[in-house]
């Protein structure tokens, strides 16, 4: 089973918690689904999305997206979320919070 953690700021912020604490009831339900598939190994809706990280589809409202690193085979790093309309955004977002956290190993 994958393990999965969360991205921590340097003030030790939780990024990822911040956002899906925002998120309506069934949609934070189905990223947590969606999670819990991913820990069971389903990387069906996964792609890399470049420096490291990854993204996860969410085919539901707007188009919900996670954003995570591996850490060896066994471990995900949450790194954020967001929608298709900030994507690209998003993307830049994690692949700096992923920097950060590999330079803090």
């Amino acid at each position: 089973m994958i393990e999965v953690n969360h991205y921590l700021d340097s003030k030790g912020r939780d990024i990822f918690a911040r956002w899906s604490g925002n998120l309506d009831r069934e949609a934070a339900g189905r990223i947590e689904r969606a999670l819990l598939r991913l820990t069971y190994g389903n990387t069906s809706s996964v792609k890399a999305v470049g420096g490291g990280v990854n993204e996860l589809k969410i085919d539901f409202g707007p188009g919900y997206r996670v954003y995570f690193g591996w850490q060896g085979d066994t471990l995900v790093i949450l790194l954020g979320g967001g929608t298709k309309k900030r994507q690209q955004q998003d993307i830049r977002q994690a692949q700096e919070r992923w920097s950060d956290f590999k330079s803090r190993l």
